[in-house]
């Protein structure tokens, strides 16, 4: 233990280098899609497929140029902006990858293996190309603040993040109990899961009448207010074996962080094109259910929920971040001079 901590507390040196060898890594996955012609797109090829493989092959050359220039003469300004610029290209290739983890928790395969492993390698280089551009902070002298809760205004915002989760999970509810919503039964519901390769469990579980988004959905609440209030700094009383102990700040925040830039855009994107779909502007499929209607009325309460929790988680998560920052300890000198 005493040996990994001295590692740790070295890791502005070592992230740099781990960065660099990501991105080598990610830069040698697009070129080996782009020639193999293996799509990371989850649906067609073709031309796009062939772009997209390309984009990734100059992210991850310009973050080897990057991080290997701050391995070799330091953190730089213009490098610490690039390295953001990175950062920020990678978190949007990214973009869904909770979708994919939720599907694989549910017990479904993904669409596109190489699609998931490139927004899972992108999510990786986005949180090392993160490290690395804050690498220069220094970490000696601080000392942990105690816990505290979220203002007011951030407050209110987890309840609009939380209210409107409850028409989405009371409608996946409502599914699983065998009752009807938008046209569609229970029945109805539980076979297009089993069609589309749900889970033993999953269906299993909508066998007890519970839905494992719903659960999904409350764990997600949890986060949110785990975020905003100051036992969300510490382990909850009910894990005895850990009471009091204080969360180690990436414990909630990669999760946070990883919902807030799925569902956050996914919602807000959703919203707009369901603005267009009710408008009679774009064309939208009905798919299982029975009429147009019944599939606006879902995909609403689906969009709303996940753009309003995805805004909240966002700004919960960065108001857990500053409010966790350390602190400065005050050095011996001063005290002894007063």
């Amino acid at each position: 233990m005493a040996l990994w901590g001295v590692w740790w507390q070295r890791w502005p040196r070592w992230v740099a280098w781990a960065t660099m060898l990501w991105a080598v890594a990610y830069a040698g996955f697009g070129l080996a899609c782009a020639l193999s012609g293996a799509s990371l797109l989850y649906y067609g090829g073709g031309a796009e497929a062939s772009e997209l493989s390309w984009a990734v092959v100059a992210v991850g050359v310009l973050a080897t140029l990057v991080s290997g220039a701050a391995v070799r003469y330091g953190l730089r300004p213009a490098l610490r902006v690039l390295l953001w610029v990175a950062c920020g290209l990678a978190g949007i290739t990214a973009f869904s990858l909770l979708m994919d983890v939720i599907t694989l928790m549910l017990g479904q395969g993904v669409d596109s293996r190489a699609a998931a492993a490139n927004k899972a390698l992108a999510a990786l280089g986005a949180v090392l190309l993160a490290a690395t551009a804050r690498s220069d902070r220094p970490s000696a002298g601080t000392a942990v603040r105690a816990p505290s809760a979220a203002p007011q205004l951030v407050q209110h915002t987890a309840w609009v993040g939380t209210l409107t989760f409850v028409p989405y999970a009371a409608m996946k509810l409502e599914w699983a109990s065998g009752g009807t919503f938008a046209g569609i039964t229970g029945d109805e519901m539980l076979a297009v899961s089993e069609r589309n390769g749900a889970s033993g469990v999953f269906l299993t579980l909508q066998s007890w009448g519970l839905d494992p988004t719903a659960l999904l959905a409350v764990l997600g609440v949890f986060l949110l207010w785990g975020l905003v209030r100051p036992w969300g700094q510490v382990f909850p009383g009910w894990m005895l074996f850990l009471h009091g102990r204080r969360v180690p700040r990436w414990l909630p925040l990669a999760p946070a962080l990883l919902g807030a830039a799925t569902l956050a855009p996914y919602g807000v994107v959703g919203i707009g094109y369901l603005t267009l779909a009710t408008a009679g502007a774009v064309t939208m499929r009905r798919g299982d259910f029975h009429s147009l209607g019944d599939a606006l009325l879902v995909g609403w309460i689906g969009m709303v929920a996940f753009a309003a929790y995805g805004i909240a988680l966002t700004i919960a998560a960065r108001s857990y971040w500053l409010r966790t920052r350390p602190a400065r300890r005050m050095s011996r000198l001063s005290v002894s001079a007063e």
